[in-house]
């Protein structure tokens, strides 16, 4: 499988309505090595980016970050924020809204 189609397939997995509901934004949703990086609107727990990856298992590991690039020093923060490990496709948006607070469906 190629970076893309794996990005494309985790996009369809955690499915269209989701993704809108939560904020997504399409330009900044790419893929990366084995997965896909998603920018998330505002939450009470501070998230902006939302990376998904396919590990070795078969099952998803997906980090929650806080990123921040201040133009004055030029400086990239980036904080880590959680990490769910060996998360099945049907628990993805288990965990965006556990680890976000943002709902996924009505």
């Amino acid at each position: 499988m190629t970076h893309n189609s794996i990005a494309k397939t985790i996009a369809q997995q955690i499915g269209h309505s989701a993704l809108y509901m939560i904020g997504a934004k399409s330009k900044p949703m790419y893929a990366t090595d084995n997965g896909l990086t998603i920018s998330v609107g505002r939450n009470n727990k501070r998230i902006n980016k939302i990376k998904i990856i396919l590990n070795s298992m078969d099952t998803y590991d997906v980090e929650y970050w806080y990123r921040a690039f201040s133009m004055k020093t030029f400086e990239d923060k980036s904080k880590l924020i959680a990490k769910d490990a060996g998360v099945y496709a049907d628990g993805l948006l288990g965990s965006i809204e556990r680890n976000t607070g943002l709902a996924t469906s009505l």
